[in-house]
């Protein structure tokens, strides 16, 4: 058992020995951070070792091939000998907001069009400078879209100078060979793209662009081309829940490295759509169907906005009389739901600085601060780590140290990021429905 997944001093995963017994979950927290990109639809997976099931999955590209280990140099270990806290293995930088598409979900709402108060390339390095001071992080280039910041190349350069490992999340509809060729010339291990129906009418229709289905798809087979691991990403709403064995098997048919579905998060044009999100009940028989699936899926399989799929497949895995170990679920018994303020944080086109993308809380401005003092100091970030502040049946429950539950979900739905995960069905045997934390 790794000594805590937050602060060292707070221990709280150690109360799942005595809940768990012989099936305590494994929490490696290095291993975990490369196999977890935490929250928002911009996650990068990094693959570690074979399928669980002994299915050969597929390693065309990601920062783990490259024998990269974030958050594993130096200067994070003596940052955590230092604070006694973990230090960001995982950065999501939108790096602009600006976007070609608008699509119906966006969590930054985007536009096309110049968004004032952008940082800098300046400010951007001077960043990556106090970044690294702490950690060798994986910083993933998102937006809007990353490909429409005309210095991209230039920040992707400075990154790998400093020791970090830059990735893009984009749309793919810009991709041509120039610029994959580019992604390869500048050591891009992998791109994720955002791929919601399995046909171009009603993907087109959610993406807000005719045409952009076929441009994605062609920028995907161009990036596989030159070289560069691409992984897709699904956003499940109840316009698609039907359909993602469809895109599952559309990933698989392109070749790409990884599949990751998200649950839908409801901030900015997401918050429209709530009448779109799965109820509960449903989100449930989805991450099931998951847990079914990735057993024989070739591809790199991973729910993400979804952390009690951790605590469903320790459910399932017991009722088929298994342990969750390594050894049989690969990265899905190392890792934790929620990561955000943990080993994963978001930056802002504008600076601001968010345990992620969907938690719409500003914790600080790089502008004004820098990354490092805010990551130590935030007492929102030091909440996150502390598993014994959560409140109400996530607070009782016995898989609190591998869920955590959505804290964005739980901020947005109710105003405070420790309460009770919305959207999950499961009554633990320590809730009395009275409590308002953690069980004595």
């Amino acid at each position: 058992m790794a000594d805590n997944v937050g602060n060292s001093d707070a221990r709280p995963d150690l109360d799942l020995d005595e809940a768990f017994g012989d099936d305590a979950p494994t929490i490696d927290e290095q291993e975990m951070a490369e196999a977890e990109a935490g929250c928002g639809e911009v996650a990068i997976s990094i693959p570690l070792g074979g399928h669980p099931a002994g299915v050969e999955r597929q390693r065309h590209g990601g920062a783990r091939s490259m024998g990269f280990r974030p958050g594993g140099g130096a200067e994070a270990l003596a940052y955590q000998e230092r604070t006694g806290i973990k230090a960001p293995r995982i950065i999501a930088w939108e790096i602009t907001r600006s976007c070609n598409l608008s699509c119906a979900h966006c969590r930054a709402s985007a536009e096309f069009g110049h968004y004032h108060g952008e940082l800098s390339l300046d400010q951007i390095k001077s960043t990556i400078d106090d970044i690294v001071t702490i950690s060798n992080p994986i910083i993933i280039l998102t937006g809007g879209e990353p490909l429409m910041r005309p210095d991209i190349w230039e920040i992707v350069d400075y990154a790998h100078e400093k020791g970090a490992m830059p990735v893009i999340g984009t749309n793919a509809t810009l991709i041509t060979d120039e610029i994959a060729a580019k992604m390869a010339e500048h050591r891009i291990p992998r791109i994720s793209v955002s791929i919601d129906f399995p046909t171009a009418a009603e993907h087109d229709e959610f993406r807000g662009q005719p045409g952009c289905f076929d441009q994605s798809i062609e920028g995907i087979k161009i990036a596989k081309r030159h070289g560069v691991g691409v992984q897709i990403n699904t956003t499940v709403t109840t316009l698609n829940a039907d359909k993602i064995d469809e895109i599952h098997d559309l990933a698989e048919s392109l070749g790409v490295d990884a599949f990751h579905i998200f649950m839908l998060v409801p901030t900015g044009r997401g918050s429209d759509m709530l009448d779109k999100e799965l109820p509960p009940e449903e989100y449930e028989r989805v991450l099931t169907w998951a847990y079914h699936r990735q057993k024989t899926s070739p591809l790199h399989f991973k729910p993400t906005d979804s952390p009690h799929y951790y605590r469903i497949i320790r459910q399932l895995a017991k009722a088929e009389g298994k342990k969750v170990t390594r050894e049989e679920y690969g990265l899905d018994a190392m890792t934790r739901g929620c990561l955000g303020g943990i080993t994963f944080c978001f930056i802002s086109h504008v600076g601001d600085i968010q345990p992620c993308g969907y938690f719409d809380m500003q914790l600080g401005n790089v502008k004004e601060k820098p990354f490092s003092d805010i990551w130590t100091e935030s007492k929102v970030f030091n909440d996150l780590r502390d598993y014994n502040l959560l409140k109400g049946k996530c607070g009782a429950c016995e898989y609190k140290a591998v869920c955590g539950g959505c804290r964005a979900r739980a901020l947005e739905l109710t105003g405070d990021y420790l309460e009770a995960e919305p959207y999950c069905v499961y009554e633990p045997p320590g809730w009395t429905g009275e409590c308002e934390g953690a069980s004595e």
